[in-house]
């Protein structure tokens, strides 16, 4: 597992050619994130059960249209979350306060840390359920699916005392670096029914949707 340069680089706003000196930063603070700071994560799959036309994962109700169409054909789903960790922030803090430069590509790395994380969890859940093929990831927030969904599905694994993840009064994940998302499981290879940042699990953490970016164009 490591940090993909190139999504690092799209998280800095980088199109087309990136300038050498700061794909090496880039690659200067992916190496020190791979060696010094590993995401960690939990999930947990369970029975879909629909209650008036509304699917939900363990008593946790996925209100909206989106969760309904990304669910529609599946039997199972797997609640995710996955992070870096108290000690990244702490990192991120630290530049901040010396470097804003190295801080921003910091910043960018650990968004493309976090998603490889991501990435590895859904390999390893999904290697326990071979005969199952998932839909895209897709998280609170976005779409019409409540961000208020956030507590109650890092409830449901325990995040807080297993990875030391919080839920903010103002429904942030706290550490910063955090995802949490929800993927179906279904009988049959399911289609990217959606695609972009209505269903991207960055949220809030996204170096370009605070530009008013996306990684699609």
């Amino acid at each position: 597992m490591t940090v993909d340069i190139q999504e690092a680089l799209r998280y800095l706003g980088v199109r087309g050619q990136a300038d050498e000196d700061l794909v090496r930063q880039v690659r200067t603070v992916a190496a020190e994130l791979e060696a010094e700071v590993r995401p960690r994560w939990v999930y947990r799959v369970m029975d879909l059960v629909w209650t008036d036309g509304v699917p939900g994962l363990g008593g946790v109700a996925l209100a909206g249209e989106m969760a309904a169409r990304m669910l529609g054909e599946c039997v199972r789903g797997a609640v995710l979350v996955c992070s870096l960790g108290a000690e990244f922030d702490r990192r991120l803090l630290a530049a901040q306060a010396r470097d804003m430069a190295r801080a921003v590509v910091l910043d960018a790395c650990g968004s493309a840390w976090v998603e490889a994380g991501c990435d590895a969890a859904q390999a390893e859940l999904l290697a326990l359920a071979p005969e199952m093929f998932p839909t895209d990831r897709f998280s609170p927030g976005y779409g019409d699916l409540p961000l208020e969904t956030q507590g109650p599905l890092c409830a449901l694994v325990d995040a807080q005392r297993r990875l030391g993840v919080c839920v903010t009064p103002s429904q942030m994940l706290n550490p910063v670096k955090t995802v949490t998302a929800v993927i179906g499981l279904a009988h049959r290879p399911q289609p990217a029914r959606i695609r972009g940042c209505a269903v991207c699990a960055m949220g809030e953490t996204c170096g370009l949707r605070k530009r008013g970016e996306s990684c699609e164009g």
